[in-house]
């Protein structure tokens, strides 16, 4: 992640949260009151998000100590102490729950995609994410699906062709528009076609595309489809699959499998901050 971009998304959701200062935590305690606290694991998964602790109390307290004990995409159990922090009681609660938010997110991304890399074994087909973000928290997901293990798909529309279904109504064919966008960039940038039936497989190798997704079907089909493939272009299965499912695509020998679960179905870890 970028570090500049990673303080003006913080500085965004602290003054969110924050507002013009934290009422209830400021009424308590004076500004000389010093503690320390630690955030701690309460169930098994994998970090992710370290780096946001330090940054955020950076951003409200350079004087703050923040000790950090556990690195992203390692293993974390119940009671494992992944920081502590010590410095003004004040700031290291104002900033508990935005930490939190991001710390538990991340980390549940990290280990729900830790899990799907472990289900495919040992198969060499690549977890990846997809675009099924939450709008202004990309950058820190597709970071976490990293953490556990995962491969990021395209960040965005501007750094990745996919031709997608309406694409191709609009454009009357597979290989026009192919023949479009190899026509406005050229031949540095891959092109990616989703395909849905086997009559559009063949259309997308006759073009030669770079990459050929196989969208919502089956083990199986995917399996005969993938013999039609040249191994000068890569394949890749979305759309449907879970957890649950996933072990049915181990030996279709795609290269990748993008999960939208990894970001819009993921369970936060559980992680508290504790006086000590």
């Amino acid at each position: 992640m970028n570090h500049l971009r990673i303080k003006q998304q913080l500085e965004q959701f602290l003054i969110e949260d924050i507002g013009v200062h934290d009422i209830s935590t400021n009424a308590i305690f004076p500004a000389h009151r010093v503690g320390e606290a630690c955030f701690f694991a309460k169930e098994t998964g994998v970090l992710a998000g370290a780096e946001i602790i330090k940054t955020a109390y950076q951003l409200l307290d350079p004087t703050l100590q923040v000790d950090v004990h556990v690195n992203d995409g390692e293993e974390v159990t119940n009671g494992d102490i992944i920081a502590t922090v010590k410095g003004a009681v004040r700031t290291i609660l104002t900033g508990e729950r935005v930490i939190l938010n991001m710390l538990q997110r991340m980390s549940g991304i990290a280990t729900m995609t830790n899990q799907a890399v472990q289900i495919m074994q040992p198969s060499n087909t690549k977890i990846c994410d997809t675009r099924k973000t939450t709008p202004g928290f990309r950058m820190f997901e597709k970071y976490a699906v990293t953490c556990g293990g995962g491969y990021n798909h395209r960040i965005g529309l501007y750094d990745g062709v996919m031709i997608k279904d309406n694409h191709i109504a609009f454009a009357g064919s597979i290989r026009q528009a192919i023949k479009l966008v190899r026509h406005q960039l050229g031949p540095m940038v891959k092109i990616e076609v989703e395909t849905e039936s086997e009559a559009e497989v063949n259309e997308a190798i006759d073009a030669q595309c770079d990459v050929i997704m196989f969208d919502n079907q089956s083990a199986e089909t995917i399996a005969q489809w993938q013999k039609l493939v040249p191994s000068s272009i890569l394949t890749e299965v979305s759309g449907g699959i879970t957890l649950e499912n996933l072990s049915l695509y181990r030996h279709v020998e795609v290269d990748f499998i993008s999960l939208g679960c990894l970001t819009h179905s993921v369970q936060s870890l559980d992680i508290s901050l504790g006086g000590m």
